[in-house]
């Protein structure tokens, strides 16, 4: 059995039925617009001050073990002290206790430079405990954004995204009806021009959405639907305003039962 000749007409109707379901689809992209990347944006944002959180508690506990290393040294070189002190009462010469005292002095020097650095190291836990405030202020309220773009994006998807993949799903089984040569052309205009509007209606004498009026006599080709032609001005595959409205009517039907 011979398979049954495609019109040019049917050609004209598929594509722009394509148009408006595509049309459809990136109306419900638009309507959620910026928001998955405004969430990326938050969460990548989250994580970061997240990390630097972890850093700063890492640098607090090494700051605190300084703290305690100088603390066990003081308490090491106080014994030792204590010690060089009981060994001077029973020194046989000044030889022997001139170098206790050296040890001795030793010992508080490192006394004085353990405080010291104790000293620095509480001011350093003052200013990252600064840093650490700040930082889980500012986490708090990219968290507190955060979930209120994603609550505006779940909203948005809750409603939206069945629809958009039943309408995908019908993009594709439409392309299939279509020849390859033809939805090739498509989606080459589809990607080249303002709005992703490849196949447009007459309207006012111009083609949809544009200024350059379409002369008379081809306006009448179009609306003979005997060929397939073209905007001269932006490649856009034409289709007279008798057929757009049959198409729509017939898309806003399928539209309404998604």
């Amino acid at each position: 059995m011979a398979k049954k000749e495609v019109t040019v007409e049917q050609k004209l109707r598929a594509l722009y039925d394509l148009q408006l379901i595509d049309s459809r689809v990136d109306e419900i992209r638009n309507v959620r617009g910026e928001l998955p990347l405004e969430v990326e944006d938050l969460e990548d944002e989250v994580t970061g001050l997240n990390k630097r959180l972890e850093k700063l508690n890492a640098d607090l506990e090494s700051i605190d073990d300084g703290i305690k290393s100088k603390k066990n040294l003081i308490e090491e070189a106080k014994v030792l002290i204590k010690k060089y002190g009981e060994q001077q009462k029973n020194v046989r010469n000044n030889r022997e206790y001139n170098s206790l005292s050296k040890e001795i002095e030793f010992q508080e020097l490192e006394i004085q430079l353990a405080e010291k650095h104790i000293k620095e190291h509480k001011v350093q836990i003052i200013q990252k405990n600064e840093i650490i405030g700040q930082t889980k202020e500012k986490l708090g309220e990219r968290n507190e954004h955060l979930s209120h773009k994603k609550g505006e994006l779940d909203a948005i998807l809750a409603e939206t995204e069945k629809e958009e993949q039943a309408l995908i799903a019908k993009s594709d089984d439409y392309k299939k009806q279509i020849e390859e040569r033809l939805v090739a052309a498509y989606k080459r205009i589809r990607n080249n021009v303002k709005n992703g509007l490849a196949v447009v209606p007459i309207e006012r004498g111009a083609s949809g959405g544009s200024f350059f009026t379409i002369p008379p006599q081809v306006q009448m080709e179009i609306a003979s639907r005997k060929k397939i032609i073209t905007d001269e001005h932006s490649g856009r595959i034409l289709v007279d305003q008798e057929l757009a409205k049959e198409q729509k009517e017939k898309m806003n039907t399928l539209f309404s039962k998604l």
